[in-house]
């Protein structure tokens, strides 16, 4: 049933225009981020978006018959990744402002549906081993520029909080790749060996 649901191309290409909306959007929240953002990271600096742009990008692919396992690869990991990074902040800043605009919680809702979207068309990606290490050296690379050069999206009430920040962040990047791993190589390999 779910499968279906999935497969269905009319919800393939509701998801897909989504997506892309909600891409849009992030890249335009990060604006005025990006405004004062030396050239040579920009790149790095719109991280939810970038992760969006990765399934919208694998979305187009499946709906044309075809498959894009480093796109895959990059999709998986990094909608996990900040996803689950921007459901936590968004709490966090909840807990230390003892507030949260409406604004916040919908990034909540819409992070956490990051993250689980990746996840749910795990069993449609081709990934192999090295798609995953190209997808892993680009997402921790990211957190270097991130809390090493100070790229780190801007969340002004957590500022006091970077280190703390950046150590999870590093966590739940390898956390990451290792789920990806799980959902998709490993899986695979099982299923393979079953049907043998």
């Amino acid at each position: 049933m779910v499968r279906h649901i999935l497969t269905n191309r009319t919800f393939l290409l509701l998801l897909f225009f989504v997506n892309l909306a909600g891409t849009i959007y992030g890249y335009i929240w990060y604006g005025g981020q990006l405004a004062i953002t030396p050239d040579i990271f920009l790149i790095f600096v719109p991280d939810s978006p970038t992760a969006s742009l990765f399934f919208t990008i694998f979305l187009l692919f499946y709906l044309l018959g075809k498959n894009s396992p480093y796109i895959e690869a990059l999709a998986i990991v990094t909608l996990f990744k900040y996803g689950v990074w921007a459901v936590v902040m968004n709490l966090l800043t909840l807990v230390v402002n003892g507030d949260l605009p409406w604004q916040g919680y919908m990034l909540i809702a819409s992070h956490g549906a990051m993250a689980i979207q990746g996840l749910l068309y795990a069993p449609f990606y081709q990934i192999k081993m090295r798609h995953l290490v190209v997808a892993g050296i680009w997402t921790l690379h990211n957190d270097v520029i991130d809390y090493v050069f100070g790229m780190m999206p801007i969340y002004s009430s957590l500022t006091m909080y970077m280190r703390e920040i950046g150590y999870f962040t590093f966590w739940l990047s390898v956390a990451s790749i290792l789920i990806a791993y799980y959902f998709t190589i490993k899986k695979n390999t099982w299923h393979r060996e079953l049907d043998n």
